[in-house]
């Protein structure tokens, strides 16, 4: 297969098959190179056409405890005293930008995942 953009489904499969016939190749290797520069061909091609949405904040944040094994509490020191972190939590209460860099300094976040838009929970009043 000739290095070029991938341009269809049909030029992406073919980039995919060549992806794992070289996959064992040598490290240094022509292969091996070969291989890197597909790789970049075809995340270029799967950035354009499957793009991976960045998730709901408040989901990330929860998915961040549980895979950490932290709670609540953890949140603190980032987002402010209890009941302002279940205010966040809980979708009564928005990030503000200074909790957005606390969690991304403090947690190791990527901020460009807190910022986004995320409906609150709307008062039954």
């Amino acid at each position: 297969m000739e290095l070029k953009p991938l341009r269809d489904e049909a030029d992406y499969r073919a980039a995919l098959a060549e992806v794992e016939a070289l996959w064992a190749a040598p490290d240094s290797s022509p292969e091996a190179e070969r291989l890197e520069i597909l790789a970049l061909i075809i995340e270029a091609y799967e950035q354009r056409h499957f793009p991976i949405e960045a998730p709901d904040p408040i989901a990330f944040l929860d998915y961040v405890l549980d895979v950490r094994g932290l709670s609540r509490v953890d949140l603190e020191p980032f987002i402010g005293p209890p009941g302002k972190v279940a205010a966040v939590m809980n979708r009564q209460l928005p990030l503000s930008l200074e909790m957005i860099r606390h969690l991304a300094t403090g947690l190791k976040l990527p901020a460009e995942v807190l910022i986004q838009d995320y409906a609150l929970q709307q008062d039954a009043a």
